[in-house]
């Protein structure tokens, strides 16, 4: 019948209603409020805002920088503020919205690589409901936005739409940089040839040509400044100067990577995990290699992180490095297995919905928890800051998210992101942290002193002005934050 897409559309879009309430409704619980999970989430909206506001991708308004490895999200958040403002609403309706959009094309998605229909739906559920989906859509970070384009290259991929598949795989990499497997793995299906191999890597080269050139012309590198500072090892790191042993880099980190990506499958839906292999080799035996040949970004997934650019594993902050591939896994789902599912075949689906609302709820006091740290800790002394210190005051500080955004003072990075000057002293150790700091000179420092123990231990150099200390911490990097003066600088 022509209106039941029409009307399993509209039950996808109905069905994010779930997540959305059951997060929000903890959220309100323990944070008293609306705010981000992670601190990463105020760098997006301080650069959307200051794009908005005309003052370019610039941290520190005048000096352009590239510091953000999802510059697709920041763009669009810039978008969306220059029309409506910058807020924490704005990041949320706009993660949301990209929610929806991942939910509606990867049931299509399904649906055109031959799923029924019912299942397809229920796959669409399926991805909504799980917790990195409903994390990452109120989490003000990139991440459903990069489930979406996944999903759109999926579907375009599925209709033999060659051209519109690679524009998007290529456009993925932007919003999520680990999306770069798409490009290859699309290119390669259903079957490798020059001219589909040079759309996709044309495409590819047109839409990250422009990041590289503009990283290179700011941090000096062919990757932005977050990648250049967080980045542990592998391929990426080797070229940026990072060594280590080749045990490290061929053995133990694919091992640790491999089986923290299995873990976090079996957390986001056990049937994910269980059946991913099994889902492979029947979604390959049904469609092809239309289908089987870009499944196998399962399984490359955690040795490609661990192998190109390692920063933390798969599961790291509710997986928001990995959830861009759960469109592609509940696709492979629903067309491997879904044939299967015959005898009591709306038992068998509405237990699968059961398993998927299963994790909601840890993943909604997570996510709650997590809002609940950023707002006591980086937000308060983001606003203390705005009402005490100095307008033209300069401050050097390890999370630069919220304390930046509120109070819209000059920021040093110590860790790097949007400072690429640090980098150099960070990998030196702490001392040359120390001595970076005094040659910076900043007027204030706002750090956990736990991850600079030398450096808080100077009292005579640094000055407490204000702390914020919680009980107990599962996002923040430490139970503490710490305000100082800087009231000297020499050694």
């Amino acid at each position: 019948m022509p209106w039941l897409p029409v009307r399993d559309d509209l039950l996808v879009t109905l069905a994010v209603a779930v997540p959305v309430a059951a997060l929000t409704a903890a959220e309100s619980r323990v944070a008293g409020g609306s705010g981000f999970p992670l601190d990463d989430a105020w760098i997006h909206l301080h650069f959307a805002r200051n794009l908005a506001e005309g003052a370019g991708f610039a941290y520190n308004p005048g000096r352009p920088v590239a510091g953000s490895t999802a510059p697709l999200w920041t763009l669009l958040l810039a978008a969306g503020a220059s029309v409506a403002g910058p807020s924490v609403g704005l990041a949320k309706a706009l993660g949301t919205a990209c929610a929806v959009g991942a939910g509606v094309l990867t049931r299509r998605a399904a649906v055109a690589w031959g799923a029924r229909p019912d299942v397809a739906l229920v796959a669409a559920v399926m991805l909504l409901w799980s917790g990195p989906v409903a994390w990452g859509a109120l989490s003000g970070m990139e991440v459903t936005l990069a489930a979406l384009l996944v999903a759109a290259a999926l579907l375009a991929h599925a209709r033999g739409r060659t051209i519109t598949a690679a524009g998007l795989a290529a456009l993925a990499p932007l919003a999520r940089p680990e999306a770069l497997l798409l490009v290859p793995f699309l290119a390669l299906s259903p079957r490798p040839g020059l001219r589909r191999t040079a759309v996709f890597a044309t495409l590819a080269v047109l839409a990250l040509a422009p990041l590289v050139a503009f990283s290179y012309a700011t941090v000096h590198a062919p990757v932005p400044a977050t990648a250049v500072a967080k980045i542990e090892g592998g391929l990426v790191g080797w070229l940026a100067g990072v060594h280590e042993p080749a045990a490290t880099t061929w053995l133990a980190r694919p091992w640790e990577y491999g089986r923290a990506w299995a873990a976090w499958l079996y957390e986001s839906h056990p049937l994910l995990a269980l059946t991913l292999v099994p889902g492979i080799v029947l979604a390959w035996k049904r469609v092809g290699p239309s289908l089987g040949i870009p499944a196998l970004i399962l399984l490359a997934h955690p040795v490609g992180m661990a192998l190109l650019a390692p920063y933390r594993a798969p599961d790291f902050q509710e997986g928001r490095y990995s959830t861009h591939l759960l469109p592609l896994a509940v696709v492979v789902a629903a067309v491997g297995l879904g044939p299967l599912v015959t005898a009591r075949r709306w038992l068998t689906l509405l237990v699968v919905v059961a398993l998927s609302a299963h994790g909601l709820p840890p993943a909604a006091a997570r996510y709650a928890r997590g809002v609940d740290e950023i707002e006591r800790m980086q937000v308060q002394l983001g606003r203390w800051i705005d009402a005490n210190l100095p307008r033209r005051a300069r401050l050097a500080v390890n999370d630069i998210g919220a304390i930046a955004y509120f109070s819209r003072r000059e920021i040093i990075d110590l860790m790097g992101l949007v400072t690429p000057e640090a980098v150099p002293y960070r990998r030196q150790g702490a001392d040359a942290v120390l001595r970076f700091v005094v040659d910076a000179c900043p007027d204030y420092i706002v750090i956990f002193p736990d991850w600079f123990p030398r450096l808080a231990a100077r009292a005579d150099l640094l000055e407490p002005l204000t702390r914020v200390r919680l009980e107990r911490v599962q996002v923040v990097g430490a139970p503490e934050m710490v305000v100082y003066r800087l009231r000297r600088c020499a050694l």
